[in-house]
């Protein structure tokens, strides 16, 4: 019981610290208005001009719960890899010789990043007012719902990479371009699901099509054109997001403690 109790005190103390930092560092805030800002209304804004017109749904609306996938994902994805950073700076190698497990740690780091990303959702719903994108409570209702979901596939995958990558600017580097393909690869910003080839089979592959379409599962459904913005089920993308998530989390954990052992 004592020994529990040790880890559960170390998780909270981890996710309380980052929550603390992220509240201490205007960057994070300020970057959670500009990335929306950027993907919704620069890039987002053209798309929807030239490319709107096509289809019989707003491109807006369809960007909108891409970006919220987008910005939670990176958000708990970069919290894990800055694990790695943190070690660097020492931080994290005064945990490693704590009285608790790397498990703990890990769990903290999901739980902090968790928490701090839906501050970046804030940013998002900001923009999208702004941009007069209709929305409902019940929309943000969905999305507080799916948020723990989708954080922790962005943690598991920054585990994956932690385990394989012992470097932390090199998992960084490898972590943004990750994301930013497969925002684009994925249908984050605009419909794939005409997309064959290459391009389809890479869009079959990417984590971030089943969090994406799982999102707009549940805001469009009952939508007239349901069945053109969305590309399966609800059941297979979350079997697939749960696959892959345990599988990451799993394989990272087992290679990064592994590593951590071996310095």
């Amino acid at each position: 019981m004592n020994r529990s109790y040790k880890e559960l005190n170390a998780v909270v103390a981890i996710a309380a610290r980052d929550v603390v930092r992220f509240a201490r560092t205007p960057r994070y805030l300020i970057e959670s208005f500009i990335y929306p800002l950027v993907f919704m209304g620069l890039l987002g804004g053209s798309l929807a001009q030239n490319l709107g017109g096509g289809a019989n749904f707003s491109l807006s609306q369809f960007m909108l719960y891409g970006v919220v996938v987008m910005m939670l994902y990176q958000s708990n994805m970069g919290s894990v890899i800055s694990l790695l950073m943190e070690r660097d700076n020492n931080f994290t190698q005064v945990l490693f010789v704590a009285p608790i497990s790397r498990y703990a740690i890990i769990i903290g780091k999901i739980i902090g990043g968790t928490i701090t990303s839906l501050f970046t959702l804030l940013g998002v719903f900001a923009v999208a007012l702004l941009m007069q994108i209709p929305f409902a409570l019940s929309d943000v209702g969905n999305v507080l719902l799916l948020a723990p979901v989708i954080c922790i596939a962005g943690g598991a995958l920054g585990i994956l990479f932690i385990g394989i990558i012992n470097d932390a600017q090199a998992a960084n580097q490898s972590g943004a371009i990750l994301v930013f393909t497969q925002v684009f690869l994925a249908g984050l910003l605009f419909p794939v699901s005409q997309s064959s080839g290459i391009l389809s089979v890479l869009s079959h592959l990417m984590p971030m099509t089943y969090l994406g379409d799982l999102m707009r599962n549940l805001v469009f459904a009952g939508h007239p054109d349901y069945d053109e913005i969305v590309l399966y089920s609800p059941a297979v993308d979350l079997a697939v997001t749960i696959g892959v998530t345990v599988m990451c989390i799993v394989v990272g954990t087992v290679l990064f403690v592994r590593s951590e052992r071996n310095r």
